[in-house]
C-alpha cells in the first residue's frame, strides 16, 4: 500500500465513538420507542435477540462506560432497572449508576416485570460488569 492509499484508507476509518462495527450496526437500526439491553456479565443468554458481546474480563467494560458511549450515540428517553439493584448495591453505587442516567426517565420495577421486557428488545450488549442487577433497558425516544 502506497502513501497516498494509506490516506484515504485512515480517513474512510472511523476515528472516535463507538469503534465496534457489530454495535454500531446495531445501534444503526434503533428507531423511535425500541428498546436495547446493557446488561452485566452473568446476564442470561437470550437466542431470539441480537446479542453484542463486548466483555472482556471482569468490569471490562462496566454497564456504565457503555451506557455513556451509546448515550453520545443515540437519544434514549427511559429506562428501567430491577428493583433488585437497589437493594443489593451500595449507596454510591446507586448514585453513580443514578448520574449516568441523568435527564432520562428512569424505572425500578420487580424483576420478572423487568424480564418480560427483555423480550421486546432490538439488542442485548454484554458488558463484563459484575455490579448485582446492573442491567438497563433503554427506551428510544
Amino acid at each position: 500500500m502506497n502513501r497516498i492509499e494509506y490516506h484515504v484508507l485512515k480517513r474512510a476509518m472511523i476515528k472516535t465513538g463507538i469503534l465496534n462495527p457489530q454495535l454500531l450496526s446495531l445501534l444503526a437500526r434503533v428507531r423511535h420507542t425500541n428498546t436495547l439491553v446493557i446488561a452485566d456479565c452473568g446476564f442470561p443468554f437470550w437466542p431470539q435477540i441480537e446479542t453484542v458481546d463486548l466483555s472482556l474480563v471482569d468490569d471490562v467494560p462496566t454497564v456504565r462506560q457503555v451506557l455513556a458511549a451509546v448515550r453520545a450515540q443515540c437519544v434514549f428517553g427511559k429506562a428501567w432497572m430491577a428493583k433488585d439493584f437497589l437493594q443489593h448495591n451500595p449507596p454510591a453505587t446507586r448514585r453513580a449508576f443514578a448520574a449516568a442516567f441523568r435527564g432520562m426517565a428512569l424505572t425500578h420495577e420487580p424483576h420478572l416485570d423487568f424480564k418480560r421486557r427483555v423480550s421486546q428488545a432490538i439488542g442485548l450488549i454484554r458488558t463484563g460488569d459484575t455490579t448485582p442487577f446492573g442491567n438497563v433497558i433503554l427506551e428510544s425516544a
